[in-house]
């Protein structure tokens, strides 16, 4: 189903690194939306290097605060496991089937249920999730449109323009890309890369936000403060359909 024929409105997030802030990008946008009076639903659908897999890990504990979510965790991240690899290595290694389908079908009633759904995939698009089947394959299905985080620093160039066209090629609506983690001096490539990406990529660039410090929480309200200055936010707003 296409992102226009969908009965739900949300956007799907996925990162061309680690370290490019994705959990806290996913968590400023419910937040800042929460703020704007919209019901949001927020899932991450496989989280590993969890300690105890009976309660939310990080990503998923910090999306639930985020959106002020009072959702089921089975909703919010239907997949908690223990060893820090990729979701189809350690669901391997502990012995855990992820159900695609079950993924497939919990995004849809958190979308129906809510006025906007923030799912933030695990690692990247090429990320393996279950099988032979990718963080990609999830977001096609799902149907949500792709926002890509991405930073700055040296080979932001190949990462994010390779991680769209893949997307592109795949059948994946790009809603565009968040440039985070902006140095407040920034060194010669990372001040030249919002003009070069934003000339060269084939989807729209929907804002630059900075590095910030502090604790996770401290983070993401910094960041969504930042979101409502951004001179992009007709665009970001426009990309979101909020």
């Amino acid at each position: 189903m296409s992102a226009a024929n969908l009965p739900f409105k949300g956007i799907f997030v996925t990162g061309t690194d680690t370290g490019v802030g994705k959990t806290m990008v996913s968590a400023a946008l419910a937040h800042y939306l929460t703020e704007r009076g919209l019901k949001v639903g927020v899932m991450k659908p496989a989280e590993s290097g969890i300690c105890d897999p009976s309660r939310l890990g990080g990503d998923g504990e910090l999306l639930r605060w985020a959106a002020n979510s009072s959702d089921n965790i089975e909703d919010i991240s239907p997949y908690r496991l223990r060893a820090p690899l990729s979701p189809a290595q350690a669901a391997e290694k502990e012995k855990i089937f992820i159900d695609f389908s079950r993924l497939v079908t919990t995004a849809q009633s958190l979308g129906q249920r809510h006025d906007f759904l923030i799912i933030e995939g695990a690692g990247g698009l090429m990320t393996p999730l279950s099988g032979g089947l990718l963080m990609a394959d999830l977001a096609r299905e799902i149907g949500l449109p792709l926002l890509v985080v991405t930073t700055a620093r040296l080979g932001t160039l190949n990462q994010t323009l390779l991680t769209i066209f893949a997307a592109q090629q795949m059948g994946i609506p790009v809603a565009g890309y968040i440039i985070n983690r902006m140095p407040a001096q920034p060194d010669e490539a990372e001040e030249t890369a919002p003009h070069t990406l934003s000339s060269l990529a084939s989807a729209a660039i929907l804002g630059v936000l900075p590095e910030v410090d502090g604790p996770d929480r401290d983070k993401v309200l910094t960041l969504s403060a930042a979101l409502k200055t951004l001179p992009s936010l007709p665009w970001l707003h426009a990309a979101l359909g909020v």
